[in-house]
């Protein structure tokens, strides 16, 4: 595997010195931002991000994300000409040596938090959801966490409402279409398509989610069966749904398994979650477990650790912060590492 970290690009707070100091960390996931939706990233930019990289000594094989226009995903006439574009996109990162792109095909939201900084008995902070918060919520007049600068209140409610029209079937075959059409890019550039499962993944405010677990896993492969379609396998989010096995998940996709997203929740009900310390004992996902599952299948692509606590007065960008990621990565690199010598 190789150990990767997210970085938000120029205005990170976290310097890429920084992160180039957390052992065996081989490079960061980033992305071009600032680029609107549906747009061609151009090479100009996507080089200069790569440029900051490699003077640190980071690879930048990864990109999280390549976001997919919400016409793609309701199936708008315009999808075609957007479709094009991601293509194109794909191209360009092809010549700057990525080989995976994250991505995912959630409707208007792509998480849900209903609270950023949540504090626990030790004074650390984390990410958390309450379902009952979230279902009280005015959907003509939703102000989320995390969100209120992503979509305006009024433009929120006016996708939910066009999704309203989208089934499952629907959404999916548009999925379907998407990946079809820029297959052909990632087969002459060698780039991996991994889409994110949904997060949390079941319907919210009556949007369609479609990646879920193994059935949609599968589903999928079926569609799509290139090499190039695979998985983002984020514990977190399938690990929301506590009928989804994530060992038995890890070891049967593990060779479409192309980025692994790795970070704990703690239950404090049947929906209810607050993200933990990536260790196993700190929360009720077995991460020692769903590593030792991937190895055994034969895991061998990008991991990061994922949402972290802000601990030690940190007070970073939430679930992004430095010290907590950085303790995750060390913890992932024992596993690994005894895993793979046994």
């Amino acid at each position: 595997m190789k150990l990767t970290f997210r970085w938000y690009g120029e205005k990170d707070a976290i310097p890429l010195g920084y992160i180039k100091q957390i052992p065996n960390m081989s490079g960061v996931v980033t992305a071009v931002y600032g680029t609107p939706v549906g747009e061609v990233w151009e090479k100009e930019k996507i080089q200069k991000l790569k440029a900051m990289c490699d003077a640190q000594g980071l690879e930048m094989q990864v990109i999280e994300s390549v976001p997919v226009h919400e016409d793609i995903k309701l199936g708008k006439p315009t999808r075609d000409a957007l479709i094009a574009n991601y293509a194109r996109t794909i191209y360009n990162l092809g010549e700057a040596g990525v080989k995976c792109i994250c991505y995912n095909f959630m409707p208007v939201f792509d998480w849900l938090r209903t609270d950023l900084k949540k504090k626990a008995d030790d004074g650390s902070t984390s990410l958390s959801y309450r379902h009952e918060t979230l279902m009280k919520l005015d959907v003509k007049n939703l102000h989320l966490p995390g969100w209120d600068e992503s979509y305006t209140a009024e433009e929120i409610s006016g996708l939910i409402e066009e999704y309203g029209k989208i089934t499952h079937d629907k959404l999916f075959d548009n999925l379907v279409y998407f990946l079809k059409e820029i297959m052909p890019a990632c087969d002459a550039t060698g780039i991996n398509m991994a889409i994110h499962p949904d997060d949390p993944p079941w319907d919210m405010f009556g949007l369609p989610r479609i990646i879920t677990g193994a059935e949609s896993y599968d589903k999928m492969i079926e569609a799509v069966p290139d090499k190039h379609n695979g998985f983002t396998f984020c514990t977190g989010s399938l690990g929301a749904e506590r009928s989804n096995d994530l060992p038995a998940i890890a070891g049967k996709y593990a060779e479409r398994i192309y980025f692994a997203h790795i970070r704990q929740l703690k239950y404090d009900n049947e929906t209810d979650f607050t993200e933990a310390g990536h260790l196993t004992g700190a929360g009720n996902l077995d991460i020692y477990a769903i590593v030792k599952a991937l190895v055994k299948g034969g895991f061998d692509g990008y991991v990061r650790p994922d949402h972290g606590r802000n601990i030690w007065g940190e007070d970073g960008k939430p679930g992004y912060g430095l010290y907590d990621r950085a303790l995750g990565a060390c913890y992932l690199n024992g596993l690994f590492e005894a895993i793979e010598k046994e």
